[in-house]
């Protein structure tokens, strides 16, 4: 059994992740922990999330001893803000422990991109230069020998997911940008309650326009420029993306199925990814589950590729037991599915 201790517990990811960690068979949740000024410092996990009563009954300790959380744990789980798993990741990585990091501190290798996209300045280059990117199904090799997996974020993983095997393949036209339109529920924007997430005030709306965060991560993981605008949805949870892409000369729909089909059908591993062809993918498949739900229509030389994943899952917590499980030999979907 692994000892496995999550880091900014209290969240819906948090949450996510002990109700995954309790019912996997080769881990043991050992801690869930906060940090020492969190009001929430002390109250049982289920108190807050009533769904885990009986499941998850555990406290959630304050965080006041690193050096002794990562002596009792094999792996750790970091559910924190950016600056938190930036500060608090190297003493974890020092300790020998798997790290698996939900927040953006350790996903684009780039000069100044932590500066302008996140506000602070990297300080930890070694483990930045060493962590790999955790995008499930297409870097399972490199995640298997990581100490640190950098689990990407939940606009990134729809996009890539729809759009990577048709990069690879060199299917698109390289000089028109594929333009992604992504719609996220609120719970994206954390448990936390604020104007910006109350259903009352909600409107659909875009944001963030050409200066969000993970447009830089999209293309720095695609190596692919694209147009990524992201929306907020008044309901809960899901994200569903319409991407609209240019196809290079010549390809047709029996070449983007043979791409879509060569990246997600023919292995033998398991994943999470489901194919839908020429249907369009809707929320209510996805939401409360592990996958992505992709779905593609061309017509003349252009694609509308759609996508649907859980935020909270395959945007977070799911991803990251689908890496634990990659990173130590275990079937992907072991508590997922």
């Amino acid at each position: 059994m692994l000892n496995t201790v999550i880091i900014g517990a209290s969240g819906y990811t948090g949450a996510e992740l002990a109700k995954m960690v309790s019912r996997h068979p080769q881990l043991l949740l050992r801690g869930l922990y906060v940090s020492a000024a969190s009001v929430d410092a002390g109250k049982l996990l289920s108190d807050l999330h009533g769904q885990l009563k009986g499941i998850v009954d555990l406290p959630l300790l304050p965080l006041t001893d690193i050096k002794a959380t990562a002596a009792s744990a094999d792996i750790v789980l970091l559910a924190t803000a950016h600056e938190v798993s930036h500060d608090i990741a190297a003493a974890f990585l020092t300790a020998g422990c798997q790290v698996f990091d939900l927040s953006g501190a350790f996903r684009v290798k780039a000069d100044d991109f932590y500066r302008q996209y996140y506000g602070f300045e990297h300080q930890y280059s070694e483990w930045l230069e060493s962590a790999v990117y955790g995008l499930a199904e297409w870097n399972a090799d490199a995640i298997h020998q990581a100490q640190l997996i950098a689990v990407p974020g939940c606009y990134p993983t729809a996009s890539q997911l729809a759009l990577k095997p048709l990069v690879v393949a060199e299917l698109l036209d390289p000089q028109q940008w594929p333009v992604i339109n992504a719609v996220s529920g609120v719970s994206g924007a954390g448990r936390k309650a604020s104007m910006i997430n109350s259903f009352c005030e909600v409107s659909l709306q875009a944001y963030g326009l050409f200066t969000h965060r993970h447009q830089p991560e999209i293309a720095h993981h695609l190596n692919c420029d694209v147009i990524f605008t992201p929306h907020l949805g008044n309901f809960k949870r899901g994200i569903l993306a319409t991407i609209t892409a240019k196809l290079a000369v010549g390809v047709t729909v029996k070449d983007v199925t043979a791409a879509m089909e060569s990246a997600y059908l023919q292995t033998t591993d398991q994943h999470a990814v489901r194919l839908l062809g020429n249907k369009t993918v809707q929320l209510d498949d996805v939401v409360g589950s592990c996958f992505c739900d992709i779905g593609w229509q061309v017509q003349g030389e252009h694609i509308i590729l759609t996508a649907a994943i859980d935020n909270l899952l395959k945007g977070a917590s799911s991803q990251a037991m689908q890496c634990i499980n990659i990173r130590n030999g275990f079937p992907q979907l072991t508590a997922l599915v």
